[in-house]
């Protein structure tokens, strides 16, 4: 049995991924490693019972909690733990300075200290910047880092720590770059989500500026198993974009959101653009693809069909979350949870 430690497994795409590889992957087991704040939550984690799975809160910039956490003969590490709001990052840097820079050296020098075979580090595409209307132009692995905003800074930083550990002290690292993830459990503060619930209520679906920023969307198993094949054929020191070639304006977005729900399109509301508002982002994944023989299985129509749908059926999930009930359900779980599933 292979042991892997993932960060931030109760959060969105951390826990879509430990569903994923307990699914597709019999012979792992898995320690998952989530400080439960705003993003993290349990309920994302509901319905996986399988003794493969071990649930430790914890927060990656508690060196003595990680340490302690981290199995002996550790496999590999799967840093999904970041604060990753653009929004939240904008309005207070320093959550996402000490997550995402301090938090990921941390995880390095114990993956070191414990001879961890391998470190992904699962990063953004947000680390490059911006992309002009050019639809020939996109991002690859070799763009430079050019972030815009306090949580794609600190992406990059992080970046350059893994780079640098691997450099100095030779630990094998790979890092992936996505786009923009949508599918069930995505926190409603995301765009998607966000907008599935104000159409749902015939509430004014706001959208920044003339809504014609583009975004390159992948639903969130495709993105989990090009991770995975990171890890498995990835070459040490490397980076993979991984994307689904699915550009929309935003506007699009909100308007296939309307369609899908049979809502009238006059629901959308344009409000002054965010500051550091990225153009366009654009993801060439021909290396991920050429290497890996990855291919995305959801096209957009279905998956955000089958994200609605769980939006709909799952709306205790949804107010739940929104009226901060569940950090409650947090403290009682956790403890539970803990017992039902010792480490």
């Amino acid at each position: 049995m292979r042991t892997i430690f993932v960060t931030g497994g109760a959060g969105f795409i951390g826990s879509a991924f430990i569903r994923l590889v307990l699914r597709e992957q019999p012979d792992v087991s898995i320690v998952d490693f989530d400080a439960l704040t705003y993003a993290g939550n349990l309920e994302n984690l509901e319905g996986i019972d399988d003794p493969r799975h071990v649930f430790v809160k914890g927060d990656i910039c508690n060196r003595e909690a990680v340490r302690e956490a981290l199995p002996k003969g550790c496999e590999a590490i799967f840093n999904f733990a970041a604060e990753s709001h653009v929004d939240r990052s904008i309005n207070s840097a320093y959550e996402f300075l000490r997550t995402n820079i301090i938090g990921t050296q941390i995880l390095l020098d114990e993956a070191r200290a414990e001879g961890v075979r391998r470190f992904i580090q699962v990063s953004t595409d947000e680390v490059m910047g911006s992309l002009p209307d050019d639809e020939n132009e996109m991002f690859h692995e070799d763009s430079p880092l050019r972030p815009n905003s306090p949580y794609a800074a600190s992406k990059a930083a992080a970046e350059c720590i893994v780079r640098a550990a691997r450099e100095t002290h030779g630990v094998d690292s790979v890092i992936t770059r996505c786009g923009n993830n949508y599918g069930p459990r995505q926190f409603p503060e995301k765009l998607i989500p966000v907008m599935i619930a104000k159409a749902m209520n015939d509430e004014p679906l706001t959208v920044y500026g003339d809504g014609k920023n583009v975004r390159d969307w992948i639903f969130v198993d495709d993105h989990c198993r090009a991770v995975w094949m990171a890890f498995e054929k990835g070459r040490s020191g490397e980076i993979y974009n991984i994307g689904a070639r699915k550009e929309l304006q935003n506007l699009e977005v909100v308007k296939d959101i309307l369609d899908k729900l049979g809502k009238p399109h006059d629901l959308i509301t344009f409000v002054p653009d965010r500051p550091g508002h990225d153009r366009r982002y654009a993801i060439d994944p021909t290396k991920t693809e050429t290497e890996f023989g990855w291919r995305p299985e959801t096209d957009w129509n279905k998956g955000l069909g089958m994200t609605i749908d769980w939006f709909i059926a799952n709306q205790a999930w949804v107010d739940h979350i929104r009226s901060g009930e569940y950090r409650e359900y947090h403290e009682q779980a956790s403890g539970q949870y803990l017992k039902a599933n010792p480490c």
